[in-house]
């Protein structure tokens, strides 16, 4: 499998596409390297006007168009990872008469843990896409 990924940092106003990942490895080596706590600890003395996301890391299997963005959001000693789950789905139209495939279907998750979002990522980097639509419904 073959995977695009890219990184919103938050100060930083371009996101940056990460052509050096493509294989599940760099995927997960880069997302475990990514100093999350610090990005919440720089951004909680900025200014407003200096950030531009929240701290976020993307991945989508090329081949099935599946993929996550996770991203974390509060202060440095509460804060949450939040999950979003974009995929290719089939969903019902006009009071359920119709079935549509909608190409970037996106669902969420909140309050989740460094952990819980790192179990996401291992299930859509081993395409194991039932636990992921059980999980990011």
């Amino acid at each position: 499998m073959r995977f695009r990924a890219s990184f919103c940092d938050p100060f930083q106003p371009e996101i940056i596409e990460l052509k050096g990942i493509t294989t599940a490895a760099e995927a997960l080596s880069f997302f475990q390297q990514v100093p999350w706590l610090n990005y919440l600890e720089r951004m909680a003395g900025a200014s407003h006007d200096a950030i531009f996301y929240a701290p976020s890391f993307e991945v989508e299997n090329q081949a099935n168009q599946h993929g996550l963005s996770i991203s974390v959001a509060g202060e440095p000693q509460e804060y949450e990872f939040y999950v979003f789950y974009k995929r290719p789905k089939k969903v019902r139209k006009l009071f359920g008469l119709v079935e549509v495939l909608h190409p970037n279907y996106l669902s969420e998750i909140h309050g989740q843990t460094l952990q819980e979002a790192g179990e996401y990522l291992n299930a859509l980097l081993r395409n194991d896409l039932d636990y992921l639509t059980t999980r990011v419904p």
